[in-house]
């Protein structure tokens, strides 16, 4: 990241610039790029790489845990839960309910993961079977368990609800097990996307490599 001038006031500039001749010989490597700089929000080891590349990379590492939002009202919080998914690396994001989402909040993160549509609860449910996947929801409603002290699977599907109304009664019904996140303050509950960024992070704590 570099500083410019812009009519007198810093300001940062994001990426890197032209690639250094020689160039590097390596078909990951986009010639676009490697000649007019790298302004991604993509962290250095990709840097000048092809999407496509980068994507295949990602695909060789990812962790056995997937994210599902419920999206039946426009949540505007799923672009940034889908941003959450890349840092930390989630198998796949799913989203049941309506097909459009804002992106935004997305920060472009899901061009580089894996976003899959479910019209309805018992198709989410059928795919986590199929994928042998343990489903977790998260909500903190009557007979949830604290976070921390749940046992996370490594292999499970971490369900999220909208802002708001939280889950759905038949995403929590289908569930194998539903946690919280304590609070310790006079909010009844915090930002869904902040709540999904904790509780992924509590699945890198335990298993995460």
């Amino acid at each position: 990241m570099r500083i410019r001038e812009t009519e007198g006031e810093p300001q940062l500039e994001v990426g890197v610039g032209p690639h250094p001749l020689p160039w590097p010989e390596d078909d990951r490597y986009d010639p676009e790029l490697l000649r007019d700089g790298d302004r991604r929000n993509v962290v250095d080891r990709y840097r000048y790489w092809r999407r496509e590349a980068i994507v295949a990379d990602l695909d060789t590492r990812r962790h056995p845990f997937a994210v599902a939002i419920e999206n039946w009202q426009h949540d505007a919080n799923i672009g940034s839960i889908v941003r959450s998914a890349n840092a930390f690396l989630a198998d796949s994001v799913h989203i049941v309910g309506r097909r459009r989402w804002n992106r935004r909040g997305a920060m472009v993160t899901d061009r580089y993961q894996r976003v899959v549509h479910h019209d309805d609860v018992p198709g989410l449910l059928a795919w986590a079977r199929e994928a042998g996947m343990t489903v977790v929801a998260v909500d903190n409603v009557a007979g949830s368990v604290p976070v921390e002290r749940y046992p996370m699977p490594e292999r499970c599907l971490l369900v999220f609800g909208q802002e708001g109304p939280g889950l759905s009664a038949e995403a929590l019904a289908a569930a194998d097990a539903v946690v919280e996140i304590p609070q310790y303050g006079s909010t009844r509950s915090i930002n869904a996307a902040a709540a999904a960024a904790v509780v992924m992070h509590e699945w890198i704590r335990r298993w995460g490599r």
